[in-house]
């Protein structure tokens, strides 16, 4: 019934070789696929009684990259996207320690003892981020994914130097404050492209692992600068203590930007910009197969049909439509998941977990940065529990268990605070005592969070929202996530420095509000394809019931199930529509179309 069923990989090629003279005319005379040499049926289909896996794979037309192909290659592509969100949870984690260093405040005194002027020093390289955001969405798919990682990377190196060659008599302030936001905005270029290279290069058949595998990435980085910030601080060079941590953000750019230049463009955005030879070399490679391998060719026809299918009608207008579609709804459900991540109190933590220990929790500095680093540790270590967590539970239970155990570890964090006064003024050993149940209830909410609401965000948005709008509507929960992540770290020294213990009160009662907004509106998507979750959304709206009731009364659909309820639901009218558009989609291409856009 769907794309792939019965004859649908050579369906592909044959629907390619309908356009292939055309292609030939406009490309200097590329060749078509070799219909001529196949048997044909009636319908002009290639007969499929051949075994695909019996085809001789010969590799003589297959090029390499650094001398790696097939799984090689792949790894090696894995290896420089993760790399990037080190990146990226490295310089989230960076400034936790320096923002309050007193070398770095004689050095910065307007940041000595001003909770706003910190706020804004930690929370400008969030509006650099959001302005790279909005850089790729605007001109990413002209300059390439292979490109735009490449320009990302040097962004942030330019940033770095800028801030590290700050020196006194010559504004250095401003100048640190102008290099933290190039900074941010490599940063910004990097996950918005990073996620979508990856996952049209490789074979992902499990999209929410691929996504939680980032997601740990973002807590190892947080976890280097942790200890990195600590190591610093036993230098004699006091300029060491932070321009050190910051200049070590170098050694990943470097790697990003180097080693990218010898891998491949994504073969997908080749093949959308009319480089079909160039698109079907990438393939061959990354397949580890001779270029007129069926595979390669079937997989090459997929691509070309999913990016015909997805480029119809998709405009910013049509985000915001109802009906059987229900793209606003969609939308908002994914844009949601990124602001309740940002708004639940994470990087509160994470941006400022040594200035909370120092003035929350009333420790030394060297005591609050090694619990820092260790709960940084515990962070990283958690965080690869979503790995075997993901599609096993699903995505509402950790949504559910995560909002849950977040919120019990804010209330821990507040509630063994209170004895010590909102300005933490009763120094008593009563109070002091009472005071250590704080960082219990701050080290259980970094592993809460890395192992449920760190990964989770990503992936969702991806998932609810269908391949009509994905690319724009998983910009919006892009953006969400830096805006909203730049208001947090903002408030936060300022919230503490004004009403202390009460700030993480405020942050359990948020918590506490995400609860029946998952449980009534976040419908269950693991395990389902593309297409089902458009059923699942066309069927809550037909028959009048909640989406997350619609998934659950919905069965496990195999592409004849999902055909008969196409017609159930009078799906597949249009052929613009969102249900055939993603029926066009292998399981394959499904994976891929899936984690477009992903930021």
């Amino acid at each position: 019934m769907g794309f792939m069923s019965g004859k649908s990989n050579t369906d592909a090629i044959e629907r390619y070789d309908g356009n292939a003279n055309a292609v030939d005319a406009g490309n200097g005379g590329e060749k078509a696929l070799r219909a001529d040499n196949e048997p044909t049926t009636q319908n002009n289909t290639i007969d499929n009684s051949s075994d695909v896996s019996a085809e001789p794979t010969t590799k003589k037309h297959m090029k390499t990259y650094m001398g790696l192909s097939g799984r090689k290659l792949n790894i090696a592509i894995s290896v420089v996207a993760t790399n990037g969100f080190l990146l990226f949870g490295f310089d989230q984690g960076v400034m936790s320690g320096i923002i309050t260093d007193p070398v770095f405040n004689d050095y910065f005194p307007a940041t000595k003892d001003n909770s706003t002027v910190q706020g804004i020093t930690t929370g400008i390289y969030e509006i650099g981020c959001l302005l790279g955001a909005v850089f790729i969405l605007i001109f990413g798919e002209w300059l390439g994914r292979r490109r735009a990682c490449i320009t990302g990377g040097w962004v942030m190196i330019l940033g770095v130097i800028i801030q590290v060659a700050s020196m006194t008599g010559s504004m250095p302030f401003v100048q640190f404050m102008v290099g933290r936001t190039i900074t941010g905005v490599g940063n910004g270029i990097n996950t918005s492209t990073i996620p979508t290279y990856q996952a049209e290069c490789s074979k992902s058949s499990n999209r929410g692992l691929l996504i939680c595998i980032e997601g740990a990435t973002i807590a190892f980085g947080t976890m280097i600068a942790y200890w990195i910030n600590y190591g610093s601080q036993f230098s004699d060079n006091e300029s060491v203590h932070w321009r050190w941590p910051i200049a070590f953000q170098i050694v990943f750019g470097l790697f990003l930007s180097v080693v990218m230049v010898f891998l491949p463009e994504s073969p997908r955005w080749l093949l959308s910009r009319e480089r079909y030879e160039e698109g079907e070399s990438v393939l061959a490679s990354l397949h580890g197969k001779d270029t007129h391998h069926p595979e390669v060719q079937a997989q090459k026809a997929v691509i070309l049909d999913s990016i015909r299918a997805a480029g119809k009608g998709a405009s910013f207008s049509s985000l915001f439509t109802g009906g059987k579609s229900q793209h606003t709804r969609r939308m908002l459900v994914g844009s949601s998941a990124q602001l309740f991540q940002q708004i639940g109190g994470c990087n509160a933590v994470i941006y400022y977990l040594p200035v909370l220990l120092e003035e929350s929790l009333g420790q030394t500095r060297n005591i609050s940065l090694v619990v820092a680093a260790v709960n940084a540790t515990c962070y990283a270590a958690f965080s690869t529990t979503s790995w075997f967590l993901i599609e096993r539970v699903g995505r509402r239970a950790l949504f559910l268990w995560g909002t849950v155990g977040q919120c019990l570890a804010m209330v821990i964090t507040f509630a063994t605070l209170i004895p010590s006064g909102i300005k933490n003024q009763d120094t008593t050993p009563e109070a002091k005592q009472a005071a250590k149940g704080g960082v219990f209830g701050l080290f259980l909410f970094i592993i809460v969070f890395g192992a449920t609401w760190l990964p989770l965000p990503w992936l969702y948005p991806a998932e609810v929202n269908p391949i009509k709008t994905r690319g724009r509507a998983n910009a919006i929960s892009t953006c969400t996530n830096w805006l909203f992540n730049f208001v947090v770290v903002m408030v936060t020294p300022i919230m503490v420095s004004n009403i202390g213990w009460a700030t993480y009160l405020v942050f359990a009662i948020i918590n506490a509000c995400f609860l029946p907004v998952i449980f009534f509106f976040y419908p269950e998507t693991q395990g389902r394809s593309l297409e089902e979750i458009d059923i699942i959304f066309a069927k809550g709206y037909i028959e009048k019931i909640t989406y997350v009731k619609a998934s659950h009364e919905l069965p496990m659909l195999d592409d004849a199930g999902v055909g008969e309820y196409a017609r159930r639901y009078d799906l597949g009218v249009d052929s613009n529509d969102d249900f055939n558009i993603d029926r066009r989609v292998s399981r394959d291409g499904e994976n891929k179309a899936a984690m477009q856009g992903v930021a």
